[in-house]
């Protein structure tokens, strides 16, 4: 709804509170504010078209800058703040080090306002909260609200001595309060004041004309279609509403006003009908009460059956425990008496003693024979000592881990709920992890569950945090830096639920994510590089100037490459950014590049008409990739022809066996300033493919070079807006 609508609404609501069809009560909840829950004060109008506070605007807005500062904090716990820079230009190239250069403010960044009526991101323009509507009638409401709560309530005279005196009339010229006999004194008869407008006792004073906020002394007078919000005439002449569509603010009231009062006097002539859903919503709900309850038994009735289960089941395993206990005791108990026997005067060796004592050879044989027997079995026992039984009961051990995985998903029948698969091409992390699901029965779930958790590496279970999503996709923010997540998502249909997805695991990258553009000013040679208007895309395009250029191969100089490098600088700290290499390039680099070669660099250009042209260093081969050293301007990889190419280090004997790899989607770069070194990840897998060692003294810059036909794309941090732009999608 615009706001002249809006306006209208209300304006039709106060005529029916005038014949009293409406009661002031019955509208309470419209004057609510839906961020601190009071009456409004001051409304402003967002661009969704929900009304907000003034003071809740404001106080959102400092809050969000607090937090980003906390966050700003938390890194630098680990990394120094970063120092924003513009590049080193021919003509800047002292401002390198000069703490507070800033980005160029010919690319303001829009203040995005989360809107607490819809829930959604609100883009509120270079002019911010300047920039917004107030909402006069709805302020008039709400002070029409508030002297009916307290009728008994007397407002004031404004410029009586101590002690004032009830009011009677409020001038809106002048925004006081007078009683009748103050009035009479400031505004004399045959006067300008006499003229002013005055009405009842209020505290609500609003202008007669609506300014344009862009163009503040330029009143309101024509309404853009496209944008749904009254534009002065300069906004139409030559502001941001040049090309849109607009029509005359008497139109657009004429309009709007019958569109709504149809509308209003449909929902009032269907009283009837209201009260009788009305009453039909009172049944459900205690309806739903007997049913919650039986539910409720229902699952109460269940779980004691899985009790009894569980106490029959302990019942028998401590059973069987105590009578294999039992068993083994005996054992060893009637091993122990046979071993006893074997002591001096006890047992098998006090018969013998007894038996050798016998002088009578006749009944000596007859009895040694089957004594002696018996001595032999005792003394071989003695050479191989056995226990009769196990003391070990790693045999009882009870397995419960199936048992634990299906009671932690113990849930309600599915109902033939499919369950949710995650899409791993759409799912990835970045500052943040986007996860995309995809659901068969999507119009059949109501909502979704995302679960995660970090999966600690000392093998410690990690409880899952839970998000409920209405759709296929969610942001996760929050995330610690180098560390693997596990994600898993369920569907909803009421309070009934699918079992969960399978797990889908994800590495955030090992630094927070550092932000920059392209720099079309440091190196950039539009002849043969085309950086897009967002300048987070560069193109390299092979044509006739390539052609041209392969001339000077006869003179011994070869075509070399194109450099451009990131508008932001860095000091201090860890950081990580992302691109994307087309998969039709020739030859790309991506690296880093210390500001003190790009110093040399440009200042003693190879060549003076474009430092595209340099002596031969066999970059189009990559051959000379084999090593890098100090003399170089720039720390990087190649990457061509779908290949990933790791460089050679003269220093190293540990070589991979394979430097040509397969080309990664997207590649990381992380630097180290404290410990001066910089590797190149395979974003895919998280996966550290190349690292050396750097210079980090000066001031470092993201670094790329491409030479024939090719293509970089910067990563595009994960962000609440651009996933509704893809839900949108």
């Amino acid at each position: 709804m615009s706001e002249s609508g809006e306006m209208s609404e209300f304006g039709y609501i106060m005529e029916l509170l005038a014949k009293g069809k409406v009661t002031i009560k019955n509208i309470e909840r419209e004057l609510i504010c839906p961020a601190c829950k009071e009456l409004f004060t001051h409304p402003l109008i967002l661009p969704c078209q929900h009304s907000v506070c003034h003071k809740c605007v404001k106080e959102l807005l400092l809050s969000l800058d607090d937090s980003f500062n906390d966050v700003a904090s938390d890194s630098s716990t680990q990394s120094s703040p970063r120092l924003r820079l513009t590049s080193p230009s021919m003509d800047k190239i002292d401002k390198i080090n000069r703490p507070g250069w800033k980005r160029n403010s010919l690319t303001p960044r829009p203040t995005m306002f989360p809107c607490p009526g819809c829930e959604h991101d609100v883009d509120l323009g270079e002019r911010g909260v300047s920039g917004l509507f107030r909402n006069f009638t709805l302020e008039t409401i709400v002070e029409r609200y508030r002297q009916a709560a307290r009728a008994a309530t007397a407002i004031m005279c404004d410029l009586c001595k101590p002690p004032p005196q009830e009011s009677t009339k409020s001038c809106m010229d002048c925004s006081a309060s007078y009683c009748n006999e103050c009035f009479k004194i400031y505004h004399p008869w045959g006067t300008v004041k006499a003229q002013h407008e005055y009405v009842g006792p209020t505290t609500n004073f609003r202008p007669k004309i609506l300014m344009c906020p862009e163009h503040e002394s330029e009143r309101i007078n024509m309404y853009c279609e496209l944008c749904r919000r009254p534009v002065c005439h300069l906004c139409k002449l030559g502001g941001n509403h040049s090309n849109h569509r607009v029509t005359t603010m008497s139109s657009a009231y004429k309009t709007l006003k019958e569109k709504l009062s149809k509308d209003i006097d449909f929902l009032i002539g269907k009283e009837s009908q209201v009260k009788s859903q009305i009453s039909e919503l009172n049944l459900l709900m205690k309806e739903t009460e007997c049913n919650g309850e039986r539910a409720k038994e229902e699952a109460l009735a269940h779980f004691e059956k899985l009790f009894e289960i569980l106490e029959d089941r302990k019942s028998s395993v401590l059973k069987a425990i105590d009578a294999s206990k039992k068993l083994r005791l005996d054992k060893f108990h009637t091993q122990m008496e046979e071993y006893q026997g074997l002591l001096e005067n006890n047992g098998l060796v006090g018969y013998a003693q007894e038996v050798l004592k016998e002088t009578d050879q006749s009944c000596f044989v007859q009895t040694a024979k089957q004594l002696h027997l018996r001595i032999q079995k005792a003394t071989e026992s003695l050479k191989s000592f056995r226990p009769a039984a196990q003391a070990s009961f790693e045999d009882y051990v009870v397995n419960i881990s199936k048992q634990t995985e299906v009671l932690g998903e113990l849930s309600f029948f599915s109902s033939g709920i499919d369950i949710p698969e995650i899409n791993e091409e759409q799912s990835k992390v970045y500052n943040n992890a986007l996860i995309d699901w995809h659901h068969p029965e999507k119009d059949k779930a109501d909502s979704y569950v995302l679960e995660y958790r970090k999966i600690n590496r000392d093998e410690e279970m990690i409880s899952w945090n839970e998000i409920e999503v209405h759709g296929t996709s969610k942001v996760v923010s929050n995330l610690e830096s180098n560390s693997p997540y596990a994600f898993r998502v369920r569907a909803y249909r009421g309070s009934i639920c699918s079992p969960c997805s399978r797990e889908l695991v994800l590495h955030t990258p090992p630094a927070p994510v550092f932000s920059f553009l392209f720099d079309e000013k440091c190196g950039y040679n539009t002849e043969h590089l085309l950086l897009n208007l967002k300048r987070d895309r560069v193109e390299s395009r092979a044509g006739f100037n390539v052609l041209l250029a392969a001339e000077r191969i006869q003179v011994g100089h070869y075509t070399s490459l194109d450099y451009i490098i990131g508008d932001v600088g860095i000091t201090k700290g860890k950081h990580f950014w992302a691109c994307r290499v087309e998969p039709y390039s020739y030859l790309v680099k991506v690296g880093v590049a210390s500001s003190d070669k790009l110093q040399e660099w440009l200042r003693s250009p190879r060549d003076a008409a474009s430092p595209r042209y340099e002596q031969d260093s066999g970059h189009d081969s990559g051959s000379e990739d084999a090593c890098f050293d100090s003399s170089q301007l720039f720390t990087l990889v190649t990457i061509g022809m779908k290949k990933f190419f790791i460089p050679k280090s003269p220093t190293s004997s540990n070589e991979p066996e394979n430097r040509v790899l397969p080309m990664p989607t997207s590649i990381g770069i992380f630097l180290d300033c404290d410990k001066g070194k910089v590797s190149f990840y395979d974003m895919d897998h998280m996966k550290c493919l190349y690292e050396h060692q750097v210079d980090c003294s000066h001031t470092m810059y993201p670094a790329f070079a491409l030479m024939g036909s090719g293509g970089v794309q910067l990563e595009e941090t994960i962000t609440a807006k651009y996933l509704e732009y893809e839900e949108d999608v």
